[in-house]
């Protein structure tokens, strides 16, 4: 059977515009090869996303190797300062460029095409499964999390799961990520009362309260890193009254801290720390603090072990490279996957990832490929 060729995959779902939460035609082609190739499929629709379950292999006799990226992308920004139309995946000089080629179209094609090739020239026993969404780069409340509500519905697994993110940060094979900060974001409001500010004492403004708080957060020392993890991070993102008038004290004010945090808390213990702290500026001040939380992610650790040796084993044997075993960086559906299995992600060089002239170097789209299939022989092998 003929084999696919990940460099032209990469071009074939660049040309499709699936800004999230769009499948704009990726998915369906998607869908279509892998059927081509003997792989069972099934899209799962939700809230306007569309995914994509596939299998090789029953699932119900040995092990379970899994797959799983997105073909969704952030939107191109200022179109006049590409040098090339985003969804054209042009080449020059041995890159190719366009909007998903480094997130990760090109990590999606690198692991479709090793998952075709091992099957074909050596069916394992056991499944593979590729899982590939829509909704990452939005709200990721429809894509990952349905495939996975889906999985469970029908009673199907994987034991063991790749992310195929960009984790390098300079050239290939240099990381793997074995885990993730756990991410949220706060917003507190403060609440006064309003008032002409020639007469600050019948108002009561929120404004110094508020200041007051967001200048305690930020100075305050989470924690100094635990084993595999960075020091916990606050990052103050905005402070805002919509206040045009320069001779009133406003009623409200509003600021979002965002916070990534290790594995020395759950997102709980750190929600009743910001509480405890905006009751205890409220008492000092009399100003009402009211905070609302949304938690991204907790944070998870995949320890050194089965999996994470399989991946570095694959690289050093490819690239003549040790990788680093590493926590840094944003959140991923990873966050999703690990409730159901130890997961890991690996990938390309991910600098110009959500930038203009985003561009993938073609030749370790080639390489990415040999890793993934390597770890599916070495895999079912063992």
């Amino acid at each position: 059977m003929t084999k696919i060729d990940p460099v032209e995959l990469t071009a074939q779902l660049i040309r499709c515009p699936s800004v999230t939460p769009n499948e704009a035609g990726a998915i369906k082609y998607l869908e279509d090869t892998l059927s081509t190739h003997g792989f069972d499929c099934t899209r799962i629709s939700r809230g306007g996303v569309e995914n994509l379950f596939a299998r090789w292999g029953s699932g119900k006799n040995g092990r379970s190797f899994g797959f799983n990226g997105h073909t969704d992308v952030v939107p191109v920004g200022d179109l006049e300062k590409w040098t090339f139309d985003p969804f054209a995946a042009k080449i020059m000089d041995g890159f190719m460029y366009g909007r998903g080629a480094v997130d990760m179209k090109s990590g999606v094609a690198a692991f479709v095409a090793a998952a075709v090739d091992f099957v074909n020239d050596t069916p394992p026993d056991g499944s593979v499964v590729i899982t590939v969404t829509g909704d990452e780069e939005g709200d990721a409340n429809h894509g990952t999390v349905a495939i996975l509500d889906w999985m469970e519905e029908q009673g199907e697994r994987i034991d063991h799961c790749l992310v195929g993110e960009p984790t390098c940060p300079n050239h290939l094979g240099e990381m793997v990520k074995v885990g993730r900060r756990g991410a949220m974001t706060t917003s507190i409001t403060a609440i006064g009362v309003q008032g002409h500010s020639a007469y600050p004492h019948r108002a009561k403004n929120p404004l110094p309260a508020l200041a007051k708080l967001i200048s305690r957060l930020a100075d305050f020392e989470l924690d100094k890193g635990t084993e595999h993890f960075d020091p916990s991070t606050l990052a103050v993102t905005t402070i805002d009254t919509g206040n045009l008038a320069n001779n009133v004290i406003p009623a409200k004010a509003k600021a979002v801290v965002n916070i990534r945090f290790n594995d020395a808390f759950g997102s709980d213990d750190i929600e009743a720390w910001l509480q405890e702290e905006a009751d205890r500026i409220s008492a000092e001040t009399d100003i009402e603090m009211s905070i609302k939380t949304r938690v991204s992610g907790e944070s998870f650790l995949t320890p050194p072990g089965e999996l994470s040796g399989l991946v570095g084993r694959a690289i050093e044997d490819e690239l003549g490279i040790t990788p680093k075993m590493s926590t840094t960086g944003g959140t991923s559906d990873a966050r999703f996957i690990k409730n159901i299995c130890p997961v890991i992600e690996f990938g390309l060089v991910g600098k110009t990832m959500h930038s203009v002239d985003e561009k993938v170097e073609i030749s370790q789209i080639g390489q990415l490929k040999s890793i993934y299939k390597r770890i599916l022989k070495d895999y079912f092998a063992s």
